[in-house]
């Protein structure tokens, strides 16, 4: 209950709330997160090994028209023989390439024989001053090319192909979008050249081999959501063994503080005056005790109480002027009286 009751305080309930929500965005989107861009980068540095690994071979054998893109062909280097459109070319900007602003050049390839269109993406220039630069021709006619296939980057909302200074642009390389703006079918990937092939431009190297910190960064983000619980238990549990603590503390000194001496009684001395008994020193008296004490000790050392006369008593004349007995007064005691009252 006690443990119920410190829960429910305001300030218990909002941090619980805040390290609940804090620790399900961890377990259920940041390290999700990490964790894929981890796995999409592992997989995209087994591909690109293994395209490494393998020779160049016949588009048709391994993209054949037709056939939806397959995830497992990137990367790999294909050769085709057709003609650039020229006329349908595109550029992509806001690109980057060694750390410097590139303009990227998108050209359709058609494949000889067929009607087939590939978006071949021939390399990069460097803008003249946030202008156009001179994009250099391909060869005309027919031509052989050899290219590694690449996934389309999709479009996002708003960011279309339009044309700016004269030429075709685009900000992404999405073969769907550049086959709506020039109007020409193609497949749904495109083709990075490879270097020193026809038409070929700038150099775009290929990604370095490296998962980079997505894995470490992913279980970081875990060992977070584990631990804010914790901590918060932590927290708790010190506040109640500390609550504790102040408890038997308190109870401990209440139980050694010296209780107040009562009196032991009046006692009533031989002339019937009720006398209070001395206070039994404890030790520790607070400052009124002491004061009601003294008082005691005063009264009892000042009060004398002298004895009551008896009835048939005749040391003790009644009436007004008469003097003691000095018949029953012995010695020095009976000569003063004797003196003081006449005898």
């Amino acid at each position: 209950m006690r443990v119920l009751r410190t829960l429910l305080r305001p300030g218990w309930i909002a941090l619980v709330i805040v390290v609940v929500a804090f620790a399900a965005a961890c377990f259920m989107i940041l390290a999700p997160w990490q964790l894929g861009k981890n796995a999409s980068t592992s997989e995209r540095n087994d591909l690109i090994k293994h395209a490494v690994a393998t020779g160049p071979a016949p588009i048709d054998e391994v993209a054949p028209a037709g056939v939806p893109f397959v995830r497992s062909t990137e990367w790999r280097e294909v050769t085709l023989t057709g003609t650039y459109l020229t006329d349908e070319q595109a550029l992509v900007r806001l690109r980057s390439a060694g750390e410097r602003p590139a303009i990227e050049v998108l050209t359709p390839f058609r494949v000889a024989g067929t009607d087939r269109v590939l978006a071949v993406d021939r390399g990069f220039v460097r803008p003249d001053q946030s202008q156009t630069p001179v994009i250099p021709a391909p060869p005309a006619g027919q031509t052989t090319i050899t290219a590694r296939i690449r996934a389309s980057e999709g479009t996002s909302e708003g960011r279309g192909a339009r044309v700016e200074d004269g030429s075709l642009t685009v900000y992404t390389i999405d073969p769907a979008e550049l086959s709506k703006a020039t109007g020409t079918a193609m497949d749904p990937f495109y083709l990075q050249l490879s270097p020193d092939q026809p038409g070929s431009l700038g150099e775009i190297a290929l990604p370095q081999l490296d998962s980079g910190p997505y894995l470490s960064y992913g279980l970081q983000w875990l060992a977070f959501g584990i631990m804010a619980p914790l901590g918060v238990g932590y927290f708790l549990y010190s506040e109640i063994r500390q609550r504790r603590r102040s408890k038997a503390a308190a109870a401990a000194a209440a139980a050694s503080s010296p209780a107040v001496a009562a009196t032991s009684g009046a006692e009533t001395s031989e002339a019937g005056v009720s006398v209070a008994a001395p206070v039994a020193d404890a030790g520790g008296l607070s400052r009124s005790d002491r004061r009601k004490r003294l008082r005691a000790e005063l009264r009892n050392a000042g009060s004398t109480a002298a004895p009551e006369a008896e009835a048939d008593d005749t040391s003790m004349p009644v009436g007004i002027g008469a003097g003691p007995d000095t018949e029953h007064s012995e010695g020095v005691v009976r000569d003063k009286l004797t003196q003081r009252y006449g005898g």
